[in-house]
């Protein structure tokens, strides 16, 4: 039977363990034991598709769970550096995580992920974040539409509507290429088959077989939904499909019901008149003067190439180690001076001189 020491002795053992604390010498042990940080230890691996891969993951005690459609920050180590990118869970609110994945070509951590996600590797995870999440009281009819891999919020709202016994009409429209494309058929039949309202309708863009065929249009969704007016739509996809979505929902009237995941952040400004200090990039060794902007345009400038994504301080995908020197972060405010720390180029700007191990 395991006994939880009083909170003083708990602090106690911290202030003993300093500089690193209890958790550095915990996941020596086992990662999953730390106790201040999320991890996640993969329990399966299956590939639905030939460039996807689908895998469920256990989370550690420190999982506060999450609402269907939010996301989470899932961190994985590649050649020893930590990458961190956003995927949204979709499964039961209380047992197993589950992710798929979309071997992106030009993707560095999805195509680790599809070629080397396997059972016992241990994840980092943060708390579950985002408002894309059902409303409630539920609404009496729900349109979900979704497209590729950008079925997990929307399926992971579908399963919560079903395990609620949710009494009113759901319809799913799902956009894949081919049938071979289409992610969870299987289930999304079981779902129907279990909630007499759930319809299921799969559109394909470049295959015969399907309920619907082509791209979504206003046509496509008067026959998934002929009530689509009087229903709340959820939406998860590729670019083209949420642009005409939007598009056929504004010439309705009825862009206030259409709900879209997108990872977006408020836009960001920088104070570039009193800059001051020098960036030094320490494993290239290149400096330039600080010019007050985010450090990966700083970085850019002097010539290197560092991978990013959204520029905007979501996706993780620009995270360097500070080495030395303090930085302000563009969207909260804060300084921050501690040696080592990751950081996220596109978002921090320097606050005098600074070095980073890129």
């Amino acid at each position: 039977m395991t006994t939880l020491l009083p909170r003083g002795l708990r602090e106690l053992g911290e202030a003993l363990l300093t500089p690193h604390g209890a958790d550095r010498y915990l996941e020596l042990l086992d990662p999953m034991l730390v106790r201040r940080e999320i991890r996640g230890r993969v329990t399966s691996v299956r590939h639905q598709s030939p460039d996807t891969v689908t895998f469920t993951v256990r989370p550690s005690r420190a999982w506060r769970g999450f609402e269907a459609g939010q996301y989470v920050r899932l961190t994985v180590e590649i050649d020893g550096v930590r990458r961190t990118r956003c995927y949204s869970p979709c499964g039961p609110a209380g047992g197993d995580l589950e992710f798929t994945v979309k071997a992106d070509p030009q993707g560095l951590v999805s195509r680790h992920l599809h070629a080397k996600a396997k059972p016992g590797a241990v994840f980092g995870l943060s708390a579950a974040d985002g408002g894309f999440t059902l409303p409630s009281p539920r609404p009496e009819r729900i349109l979900l539409i979704s497209g590729g891999s950008g079925i997990t919020p929307v399926l992971a709202m579908a399963r919560r509507l079903v395990a609620e016994g949710h009494r009113g009409e759901v319809a799913f429209l799902h956009y894949s290429n081919t049938a071979a494309d289409a992610l969870y058929r299987d289930e999304l039949a079981a779902l129907a088959a279990r909630h007499p309202g759930f319809r299921v309708v799969h559109a394909h863009t470049h295959g015969r077989g399907g309920d619907l065929h082509g791209f979504f249009s206003k046509q496509h969704l008067a026959q998934a939904a002929p009530w689509f007016r009087d229903a709340e739509t959820f939406l998860c996809g590729p670019k083209p499909l949420m642009d005409s979505a939007r598009e056929v929902f504004g010439s309705e009237g009825l862009g206030e019901r259409l709900h879209t995941e997108e990872f977006t952040a408020p836009p960001l400004t920088f104070d570039t008149a009193a800059a001051e200090g020098t960036v030094r990039f320490a494993r290239s060794g290149r400096e330039c003067a600080n010019s007050g902007k985010p450090l990966l345009e700083q970085a850019e400038d002097a010539g290197l190439t560092p991978e990013h994504g959204c520029r905007m301080g979501i996706c993780f995908s620009c995270t360097q180690v500070k080495t030395a020197g303090r930085v302000r972060n563009a969207r909260t405010g804060e300084i921050s001076g501690e040696e080592g720390e990751e950081i996220q180029l596109c978002i921090n700007v320097p606050v005098g001189d600074v070095e980073i191990n890129a």
